[in-house]
């Protein structure tokens, strides 16, 4: 699997720095139709002492995106030639490393959920082929309507995040 051959590399680059490595976004979900991305969420203890990490992910080829208004976390992609691939770079326990790993494992459990959202995202991919950011804007509504019930959901089973896929 592409993810767990890039966690390795990761792990194996700046593995003393991290807390978790997580698949997350559309490829992470079996069952649902995602774009050839990989999105991985890597987790620090604190997102001001990212020197480190930067350094090790520049190695590896991938750009500190400086113009990614999210402040919750640091965004790296990948340089020419390489698969596309997001790296999210949080601070562990922070509201939004758990909001992702939330939706992640929520849409693994609940499959009309799953093709809810799935055809929603056809639908917006279809309105706005080429309009990234209208489609991610077009998606809100449904992404806060799946967190409701995912965090209900959480309450009622008691969730935890799965063990973190650091060590495998």
């Amino acid at each position: 699997m592409m993810f767990d051959a890039l966690r390795i590399k990761i792990i194996n680059q700046i593995g003393c720095s991290i807390v978790s490595i997580d698949h997350i976004g559309s490829t992470a979900i079996f069952g649902l139709a995602a774009k050839p991305i990989i999105d991985l969420q890597i987790s620090i203890m604190d997102i001001n002492n990212i020197d480190e990490v930067k350094e090790g992910l520049n190695a590896l080829g991938f750009v500190h995106r400086l113009d990614n208004p999210d402040l919750t976390k640091r965004y790296f992609r990948e340089t020419e030639g390489m698969r596309r691939t997001h790296i999210h770079v949080r601070e562990s326990g922070s509201w939004s490393e758990q909001f992702s790993l939330l939706f992640r494992d929520y849409l693994r459990e609940h499959e009309n959920e799953r093709k809810e959202y799935e055809k929603i995202k056809y639908e917006l991919a279809n309105q706005y082929r080429n309009q990234r950011e209208r489609y991610v804007e077009g998606k809100t509504e449904i992404v806060w309507d799946i967190i409701k019930k995912a965090n209900r959901w959480s309450q009622e089973c008691g969730w935890r995040p799965s063990k973190s896929s650091i060590f495998g």
